[in-house]
């Protein structure tokens, strides 16, 4: 971890205010104590926050002073700075012992550097304060842990559970535990057996959880709806019951729940986006359209939307305006099935010189993208019949990239459609010549041999080279079966 000083400096951010609870009370200080303090109270205010934390840490160090050790919290976990939030936070917590804002802070700091039994111990003093717990955050934090942390803080919840047996957070923390331990039926069980408590929301969402990971998706809808029943202004569970929907293919009933999440929400763009989606699946495509139209005027989500108004157009039967909609995808997540669908287009109906030059120009314009538009160009090419001219094309990509594995594949493959074997061998030997470990080049030059020439012996051997590298690949197995039948 590194010191608050050295943090990267966010000047767009304004200083983190001081609580509003109550105005902080400082002990007496040293001149030059006081002046480091103002300096970094000033360089807050002035968004200096090369200067402020450094100030506050070394004077919270120095002085112990709740008061000080307080501010230099808020600043180094608004800075984003770990360790001195977590330096800061035990400092104060130490000398406030009575504070539960300060112990909490130490809880939730302890937990973020993986110290979960010292976490405990400061999140039982917040308990016993009867403060506002997080012992949910405690058992979150574990999630990438190993087997054996989570088994040591299951006992420890447990321990507090003999203490506090009717304590909502611990149970729930418990639960989450269970669950990340891959014991699903023992979570479903502690929390079917302990039902939530008014306003506990999570408890829900994580039973709903589970029963869709243990495949009883459907027994989650009733819990959801009579869950929203009675808190229908929750985001979470209107959108965790939306989402649900989705993944049991009733877009009918999901595109009601976005809809109402995006009443309730009219600035949520990403409600916005995901329901237009939902339109989509639901082959709704006035409404998907009038939503991603929405998206690009509120410049949200506008490459996607774009991509996806192309879509909507081609089932429409307009390609001239899909065209239209791809071309003003940008480069991002989005460009490369922009620049394939208006290739795949203008290939299909008999203008693949536009769809050549489009690709030229792209590659001009984004150099970065040009393998992935060569490739673009040649399988739509390929796709369409036109084997030559997708050999064309490979065969000057490979002039400029003439190492490029997906290049070489790619010719590799196209060669065998041309019954020009001696071709594809050469590009896959020279892929795995250079990537002896490519399991996919090992196993496309040995089905190809095993099923057009009579070399099975060596076919069974680079197949099972590649069945040592991907031995759950469906496609080695595949080979695997076809040459051990081949060679009877």
């Amino acid at each position: 971890m590194t010191p608050a000083s050295s943090q990267p400096v966010p000047a767009q951010k304004d200083a983190p205010p001081a609580p509003e609870a109550k105005p902080q009370v400082y002990g007496s200080f040293t001149q030059d104590t006081l002046v480091s303090l103002l300096s970094a109270e000033l360089a807050g205010q002035r968004n200096r926050f090369d200067i402020a934390p450094d100030n506050y840490v070394t004077q919270a160090i120095k002085t112990q002073d709740p008061g000080v050790s307080e501010r230099a919290y808020q600043i180094a976990e608004y800075m984003g700075a770990d360790q001195s939030a977590l330096d800061t936070a035990l400092i104060w917590a130490r000398n406030a012992p009575g504070n539960l804002e300060a112990q909490r802070a130490a809880a939730i700091q302890l937990a973020r550097a993986g110290r979960y039994d010292d976490s405990l111990v400061y999140m039982e003093r917040v308990l016993q304060g009867q403060g506002d717990t997080h012992f949910d955050f405690l058992a979150l934090s574990a999630a990438e842990t190993d087997p054996d942390t989570r088994n040591g803080l299951l006992k420890s919840f447990d321990r507090l559970l003999g203490k506090y047996p009717n304590n909502g957070q611990l149970i729930f923390g418990k639960a989450l535990l269970l669950q990340q331990n891959g014991d699903s039926e023992q979570s479903l069980k502690l929390l079917e057996d302990n039902p939530p408590k008014e306003g506990e929301i999570a408890p829900i969402l994580l039973h709903a959880r589970l029963l869709q990971s243990m495949n009883r998706g459907k027994e989650a809808v009733p819990l959801l709806e009579k869950s929203i029943k009675k808190y229908p202004d929750d985001k979470r569970l209107r959108l965790t019951y939306a989402r649900m929907l989705v993944e049991q293919n009733r877009m009918e009933d999901a595109k009601v729940q976005f809809s109402a999440l995006l009443q309730q929400y009219p600035d949520d763009d990403e409600l916005r986006f995901s329901l237009a989606l939902v339109c989509l699946e639901a082959k709704a495509w006035d409404e998907a359209a009038g939503y991603l139209e929405e998206l690009i005027a509120r410049g949200a989500h506008v490459d996607s939307a774009h991509l996806n108004l192309g879509r909507i157009h081609e089932e429409r039967d307009d390609p001239q305006s899909a065209l239209n909609e791809y071309a003003q995808v940008g480069p991002g997540p989005d460009f490369l099935a922009a620049q394939l669908r208006q290739a795949d287009i203008l290939v299909s109906n008999g203008n693949g010189a536009e769809a050549a030059k489009r690709l030229s120009e792209a590659r001009a314009e984004e150099p970065d993208y040009a393998v992935q538009l060569y490739l673009i160009e040649a399988e739509t090419l390929t796709s369409n019949d036109q084997l030559d001219r997708g050999w064309q094309v490979l065969n000057q990509a490979l002039k400029q990239y003439p190492d490029d594995a997906n290049l070489l594949y790619t010719r590799a493959m196209l060669a065998e459609k041309r019954n020009d074997l001696a071709q594809m061998e050469k590009d896959l030997r020279t892929i795995i010549k250079r990537e002896p470990e490519n399991a996919m080049a090992l196993n496309a030059l040995g089905y190809t041999l095993s099923d057009r020439t009579t070399r099975y012996t060596e076919a069974r051997e680079l197949i099972e080279k590649a069945h040592k590298i991907s031995p759950d690949d469906p496609a080695v197995l595949d080979s695997l079966g076809w040459v051990n039948y081949r060679l009877g």
